[in-house]
């Protein structure tokens, strides 16, 4: 973590220096944020004002503290934003052949005006940096279906690639029997683009999977991140 100051926040006006706001919110936390909790809340029991102001200082809990962590906090916030532009960043210098000329890439999250994350002058592709489980994650399945279509429907000559982290779960969805009413309950457009163009032929996501397997690449990043492949 850089060594810099943050502006002043806009509920407090202190700069925050974000090396020393972390150490401040290790200090309060501890080996247990819940024990310390628990501790301060028992310590206070039965407290005035002016034995809580002693205490409070003698914690360092002031206004510099508050602004630790909402400076924190901000940072936090903008977390998956950080991953997904650094990854994209680390790996495109070890996955691109030597011949190979980036055309133009999103490395922010969300809708950017881009189709895709990357775009070279031989592939297209798309990275998602998420730690499958392999539990119910229907909003992550979703989520890669629509990638995945956006890739299958879309006409080009260039290679198609989609990056997770570790192949296992994803080519475990995709090879399974879950219901695209259900992955597409939220993607209405979607859904009646694959009813106009598949009819009754694909119901569940293997349906749609096992016609377009050969045109998407599903590819493992970890290796180009410095990761271990889950599986």
């Amino acid at each position: 973590m850089p060594d810099y100051f943050l502006p002043p926040n806009t509920l407090l006006s202190v700069p925050v220096n974000v090396s020393e706001a972390i150490q401040a919110i290790e200090q309060f936390q501890g080996n247990s944020l819940t024990a310390s909790l628990a501790e301060i809340e028992g310590r206070i029991a039965g407290f005035y004002s002016a034995h809580l102001s002693k205490f409070c200082a003698s914690r360092q809990i002031d206004e510099s503290f508050i602004a630790s962590a909402l400076a924190v906090k901000g940072i936090a916030g903008q977390i998956n934003v950080i991953i997904h532009a650094s990854g994209i960043l680390c790996a495109l210098p070890k996955l691109l052949k030597d011949s190979e000329v980036v055309e133009s890439v999103s490395l922010g999250a969300g809708n950017t005006g881009r189709q895709f994350d990357l775009q070279t002058n031989q592939r297209v592709a798309e990275f998602k940096f998420i730690d499958w489980q392999g539990g119910a994650e229907s909003i992550r399945q979703n989520g890669i279906f629509k990638d995945f279509f956006a890739f299958a429907e879309h006409e080009t000559d260039k290679e198609k690639y989609l990056y997770v982290v570790g192949t296992h779960y994803p080519l475990r969805f995709f090879g399974g029997g879950r219901a695209l009413t259900s992955v597409l309950s939220k993607q209405p457009d979607i859904a009646e683009q694959v009813r106009e163009k598949y009819g009754d032929t694909v119901r569940v996501v293997r349906d749609y999977y096992a016609l377009h397997e050969n045109e998407v690449q599903i590819c493992d990043v970890s290796p180009y991140i410095g990761r271990e492949p889950s599986f």
